[in-house]
């Protein structure tokens, strides 16, 4: 395998690049000086180990297509003929014949995947970080998937919670909240605080509860004439009393 690696100026210096964070450029990089003379990488994860990146930065480099994967937890760098030119006495070809027969080089030099009876392919991470495929048959979005890799999470659908759970979860806390007043008052609002919908129900129990506690002390006087806050304490006319002027 030949000893030297090159990166086009073309690629990393692209503002697709530069907007990756450092360490998506690092893993990138590591990447490319660890992989065969095809652009193959075996064995991504223990690259990420070695130079301190996280799942998010593979998956950025996904999204973003820099690189390539594949069912198999093979990734290739997808401008790897655009980076490197490889002398025949010095080439060494890639282990991973499978998954290179099921790449083409466009016009371009880039590698790109044969689309299989007409329905692009694109691999992305699940949460254990093993690439999976996803087709959409009349065309995929890549634009909301760049979106949704750069905010680094895979948003959850929020579920609103049934009245059994918001009794539990309010006697576990033992906050007096009235878990039926609860969620009529969030079923009414759709479920949205604001604008935006609820994200986690049980921190709005909280907040609930931390508006309860006012209502609850109140509640310990039988008419809203009896409750009366403490009064300020004049302390001029304390000192006066203490030294006997008064």
């Amino acid at each position: 395998m030949a000893e030297k690696r090159m990166f086009a100026k073309s690629i990393v210096l692209t503002d697709a690049f530069l907007d990756m964070p450092m360490s998506a450029r690092c893993l990138y990089f590591t990447l490319g000086m660890l992989a065969d003379d095809d652009g193959f990488v075996g064995s991504p994860k223990s690259i990420m180990r070695q130079c301190g990146a996280s799942q998010d930065d593979l998956g950025m480099l996904l999204a973003k297509r820099f690189v390539l994967g594949f069912e198999s937890g093979v990734i290739v760098i997808k401008h790897w003929r655009i980076n490197n030119y490889l002398r025949n006495d010095r080439y060494m070809p890639t282990n991973y014949q499978e998954e290179l027969a099921a790449l083409m080089v466009d016009q371009n030099g880039a590698y790109t995947e044969i689309k299989k009876q007409g329905i692009p392919m694109v691999y992305q991470l699940d949460t254990d970080g093993i690439p999976v495929v996803s087709t959409d048959k009349n065309s995929i979005d890549k634009n909301s998937i760049d979106k949704n890799r750069e905010e680094g999470v895979q948003r959850k659908r929020f579920t609103p919670p049934s009245l059994e759970e918001v009794k539990a979860y309010c006697a576990e806390r033992n906050n007096g909240v009235d878990p039926q007043a609860f969620i009529d008052f969030y079923t009414s609002k759709g479920w949205k605080i604001g604008k935006e919908t609820m994200k986690d129900w049980q921190a709005a129990v909280r907040t609930w509860e931390r508006r309860e506690v006012p209502k609850q002390t109140r509640k310990q006087y039988t008419t809203a004439a009896e409750y009366q806050p403490p009064k300020k304490i004049d302390t001029a006319l304390l000192d006066k009393l203490k030294g006997g002027m008064i």
